[in-house]
């Protein structure tokens, strides 16, 4: 933290001695233009002038010390909003880069822990088999652990990539009108099947919905987004999957029952390897790369993603799309 603070306050100080000499500079020019203006006032009344001349040249030296003293002003005013403006500037990008130090820290904690966690595990089943003269059911239970870790592994590998592959422009996709009703109950079935998954899931879809999207799209927002309500939500919770298509839009809610996101965060999560707390001492898992990819693939369809508030408690994700898309 004192990290942290360090070049904030060499930069305050900077900031502090600059306005200080803003300042000073501004007064001498003030008092030279006064020190000026007393001379030539004494040099005029020395001079052998008429009355008339001398009011009339004192008026005119008036005038011309009034214009300099408000060109000054201007000028210095135009100066300080320029250097306040770039001040501020300056300061943001600091703040930025901060914040991109610290995504990036996240980023790499959380990955070195989903990486590690996965490789271990199923090293330590690759191990037991050796070791170990085992029933085949126990057999095929280990295998099957060992499937799960290298399945998570493949998982984290694909987010990556496809984040990589959302900023990159030139990636040639082949987009086709998919039936998402059918695609979205087989993908709940999934989790509903899934031993691990202690939630308990209710759906209202409406059947024959076609958008046009690929299938990985599809399937990376649905099940993203229900991983997301599974990672968050208490055990015997319940998840709620609406998919519904009127006259303009079609629409995705995944309504969880887990504990409300704060208002001020609810746009930062969908930033790149952004998460909720400190990494060090997180629990859950993950890589701040979901929810971001989820945006960036609902955007890409000209769609919109929005978070709400779910009744009684917990949270809404809500998917939104332009019903011509499947036209």
């Amino acid at each position: 933290m004192q990290k942290n603070k360090r070049p904030f306050l060499l930069f305050y100080l900077l900031v502090f001695y600059v306005l200080i000499q803003f300042a000073w500079w501004s007064y001498l020019l003030f008092s030279l233009n006064s020190e000026v203006y007393v001379h030539k006032t004494e040099s005029i009344l020395l001079s052998s002038y008429s009355p008339a001349d001398t009011s009339n040249k004192q008026n005119i030296l008036n005038a011309k010390l009034n214009n300099r003293l408000l060109m000054i002003a201007g000028e210095g005013m135009v100066f300080l909003i320029i250097l306040i403006y770039g001040i501020s500037r300056v300061k943001k990008g600091f703040q930025k880069e901060l914040e991109i130090n610290k995504q990036q820290k996240n980023f790499l904690l959380s990955v070195t822990h989903e990486l590690k966690s996965p490789i271990a595990s199923a090293r330590l089943q690759l191990e037991t088999l050796l070791k170990r003269d085992l029933d085949k059911t126990m057999q095929t239970k280990i295998l099957n652990n060992a499937l799960a870790d290298t399945q998570r592994l493949n998982d984290l590998v694909e987010k990556i990539l496809q984040a990589t592959r959302i900023e990159s422009a030139n990636v040639n996709e082949t987009i086709e009108e998919i039936n998402i009703s059918e695609l979205t109950a087989f993908l709940i079935e999934n989790f509903k099947n899934n031993s691990n998954t202690k939630q308990n899931f209710t759906q209202n879809i409406q059947e024959n919905i076609l958008l046009a999207t690929t299938n990985d799209d599809w399937v990376f927002m649905v099940n993203n987004l229900i991983e997301n309500a599974i990672k968050y939500s208490p055990s015997n919770s319940q998840i709620t999957l609406e998919l519904v298509q009127n006259e303009d839009t079609i629409s995705l809610k995944v309504c969880d029952e887990g504990e409300e996101i704060p208002e001020e965060e609810k746009e930062k999560i969908t930033e790149k390897f952004y998460r909720i707390g400190n990494e060090e001492t997180r629990n859950t898992k993950g890589t701040g790369l979901g929810l971001y990819i989820v945006k960036s693939l609902v955007e890409k369809y000209y769609g919109q993603l929005h978070i709400k508030k779910n009744e009684p408690k917990g949270n809404v994700f809500e998917i939104i799309f332009p019903n011509n898309l499947s036209n």
